[in-house]
């Protein structure tokens, strides 16, 4: 964990490949005491640059990704390394990509596992962050023993073996449990949580039961966990640290025996006796490695701890289920109707079809429950805008600007939905404030470029299309307007 990020120099790792199928060469390398990213499409002059890398995130043992910033926002290297197969290869989510993605924004939520020391982003924005954004290395003490100020004037720590068994669960849950959807809750943020709080008052973590899907993802292992027969015949008596050292990890040489041991503090040597005694490797069976469903490269360790290889009593027990359910996870934190009506909407924004109907009869429940929250006006608004609903649509997207005026996402729906209905002026004022905080959202650049070259202001056009392309310059429709606009006399389209 102490090397889980830090500056990108502590964790050079060259790379020189091209991506078939967009036909990219990246490179990355050090010049002059620094680490640099470099990205070229032969024949595409606006697909050539590079970027200072200025972190790392991740050991390199399963993965490692840089981080790089363009005008303070900070971003994340399209290029992963993959320890398990040892590759360079895209990004998880962009394996097939037939263009570069080099906006991919460095949320706090990704970096708050793999840094301690992490600033929160600039108020308004979702990347922007005050320099230095780490401001230690790694993942430190405080992560499970709480600020250290106290412990530095002679106080305490927080010890999470010495506290109530779901308190204590949660320290490793904040970074090893993602669950099918996670809801930050009002006016709070994951990066807020210190050990010894109650996990679900920043977040609600959900996942759906009834499934029959039984591959497991990177960030699953407690959830997996939590299905064990194991876990469920020792509840609170047994933890992550029943096997983990938080604080060591055993070397190749000794890691048979050491989880071996682990096993047989449970089932008492007399088990290891005669079960199977000539297999030392108790977790080749029990724990197998499977691969990731959601990201490449990358194997992940069976926490279901299944009797039988590749088989879980859960997983059975769910695939008779004919209909998933969407339930908090662990179910004793519960959730409110504004968590549920959210956690189905994402899905269904997802594109699960059969999350909508579901999402949408809740969302006009929570609404009524919670007529001030800016989340949930904005996520009704958005189904009302999808179902034609302009008018309820609109006022919606009002209320929610009016509880919460950094919310990008309501300012830019209500944009589109006043350039729809007839009122540009007002539409381009949203669109300005939300590209300002947000300029590598491609959508809004491009949407501002339209709106003024069709006025005829096509210097105001070009400006905004260049700027898409500083932050995305592979984004084909602002390379297509560029040339339109460079034509004498300028044009807005073919």
């Amino acid at each position: 964990m102490a090397h889980a990020s830090g500056p990108a120099a502590d964790q050079f790792r060259p790379a020189d490949f091209v991506h078939a199928k967009s036909g990219v060469h990246y490179r990355i390398y050090g010049e002059g005491g620094h680490a640099w990213l470099s990205f070229e499409r032969p024949g595409d002059p606006l697909v050539h640059g590079r970027r200072e890398l200025l972190y790392y995130i991740g050991s390199g043992r399963r993965g490692l990704t840089y981080l790089f910033e363009v005008d303070g926002f900070l971003f994340e290297s399209p290029v992963n390394w993959y320890g398990d197969q040892r590759v360079w290869d895209m990004a998880p989510a962009y394996q097939t990509a037939t263009r570069i993605p080099m906006n991919l924004p460095a949320y706090s939520s990704c970096l708050h596992c793999h840094v301690s020391g992490m600033q929160p982003p600039v108020k308004g924005t979702e990347n922007r962050y005050a320099s230095p954004v780490l401001t230690q290395a790694g993942v430190a003490c405080e992560r499970c023993h709480g600020p250290g100020t106290a412990h530095l004037q002679g106080g305490p720590i927080v010890n999470p073996a010495k506290l109530p068994a779901a308190r204590r669960d949660e320290v490793c849950m904040q970074c090893h449990l993602e669950g099918k959807v996670a809801i930050e809750r009002t006016g709070h943020h994951l990066y807020e949580y210190r050990p010894g709080d109650n996990l679900s008052d920043y977040v609600r973590y959900f996942v759906l039961e009834g499934s029959s899907d039984s591959h497991l993802g990177a960030v699953s292992q407690f959830e997996a966990f939590a299905q064990s027969i194991c876990k469920k015949k020792s509840a609170d008596a047994m933890s992550c640290t029943s096997c983990h050292d938080p604080h060591s990890e055993p070397t190749p040489a000794t890691r048979v025996s050491y989880y071996r041991s682990r096993c047989l503090a449970c089932h008492g040597a007399a088990f290891g006796e005669r079960h199977h005694p000539n297999k030392a490797d108790c977790t080749a069976c029990h724990m197998p490695a499977t691969q990731s469903t959601d990201v490449a490269h990358t194997e992940v360790t069976d926490h279901r701890i299944p009797r039988r290889p590749l088989v879980t009593q859960q997983w059975l027990a769910d695939a008779t289920e004919s209909k998933p359910r969407l339930v908090p996870f662990p179910s004793s934190a519960g959730a409110d109707l504004r968590d549920r009506a959210l956690a189905w909407q994402t899905l269904a924004d997802r594109g699960m079809s059969s999350a909508c109907s579901e999402a949408e009869h809740l969302l006009h429940q929570a609404v009524a429950q919670f007529p001030d929250d800016p989340a949930l006006l904005a996520a009704l608004a958005y189904v009302e805008q999808r179902g034609g609903e302009r008018d309820g649509a609109r006022e919606l997207y009002q209320r929610a600007l009016t509880y919460e005026p950094a919310s990008l996402d309501a300012a830019d729906n209500l944009g589109v939905l006043e350039a729809q209905t007839g009122h540009l002026a007002h539409a381009v004022s949203l669109w300005q404030g939300v590209f300002e905080h947000a300029p590598y959202r491609s959508s809004v650049g491009m949407s501002l470029a339209y709106a003024f070259c069709a006025s005829g202001q096509y210097e105001q056009a070009r400006s905004y299309t260049l700027r898409v392309l500083e932050f995305d310059p592979d984004w084909e429709a602002a390379k297509t307007f560029l040339k339109h606009l460079d034509r004498t006399p300028p044009t807005c389209g073919p």
